[in-house]
């Protein structure tokens, strides 16, 4: 049997990923149309739900159902991998409904999308471990959760947004420690100290910040700087690997 290519498997994907039908929705009253929505989310259908709830919104922009269909959107376009959209819907929605009784949800899912947009494709087809790549997505997610849990202390979501917290916390930490590594593999020393510090100032309860120990201790020897060598290997031997 044939190898599949990087390409053939990109082909597929994208193929699977955005097949919709050509079926034009029917003009039928917008409660029934709600409900076939609802029926295509709780079937996981998303690309239909996306097509009913789009032409709802699209029909009947003012009507009773708005501000669901407009909730319902977020979610079916988040697992629909339409991070784009989510995005845009979630401001849209905020925009116009800026005290809504379900804003504690509406900024989980900002959280979500921003955390689903630090991911790739082919690191998850392909189980690559990729922490030296842009985290800028997390850092919105983090900021997200952490208000959250600001506003909303008592949300549904609270327990969960602290769980995703903690991830982040470590993938940003281990980002700064990447990048420390570049600095020490060009023999850059004082920035790799310099990114180090950093990493042990923001995130200091991390395994990254502990492994960033052993890269200053690296630099300090190059430069010859001893006593702060020999700080830094009271740190390590408080705080082992």
């Amino acid at each position: 049997m044939k190898r599949l290519t990087i390409s053939t498997l990109l082909a597929v994907t994208l193929l699977s990923g955005c097949s919709s039908t050509d079926e034009i929705v029917p003009d039928i009253p917008p409660s029934e149309l709600y409900a076939t929505a609802q029926q295509a989310l709780q079937k996981g259908s998303w690309i239909t739900a996306i097509e009913r709830l789009e032409t709802l919104d699209s029909r009947y922009p003012f009507g009773a159902y708005s501000e669901q269909v407009q909730l319902d959107l977020i979610y079916a376009y988040y697992k629909n991998d339409d991070l784009a959209l989510a995005e845009a819907t979630i401001d849209r929605f905020n925009r116009l409904n800026p005290a809504h009784e379900k804003a504690d949800w509406v900024l989980y899912m900002r959280g979500l999308t921003n955390m689903a947009q630090d991911r790739s494709f082919l690191h998850d087809l392909f189980n690559i471990d990729r922490h030296d790549r842009d985290p800028e997505p997390s850092r919105r997610a983090f900021r997200d959760f952490k208000r959250l849990l600001e506003r909303y202390p008592n949300s549904l979501y609270a327990s969960d947004a602290k769980a995703r917290m903690v991830f982040l916390k470590n993938r940003l930490a281990d980002y700064e420690l990447a990048a420390a590594d570049y600095y020490i593999r060009r023999e850059a020393w004082v920035a790799a100290i310099n990114r180090a510090q950093q990493l042990q100032r923001h995130y200091p309860d991390t395994q990254a910040a502990r492994q960033s120990l052993a890269l200053m201790e690296t630099a300090y020897q190059e430069l010859g700087l001893q006593q702060p060598l020999e700080h830094t290997r009271e740190l390590m031997a408080l705080n082992p690997q």
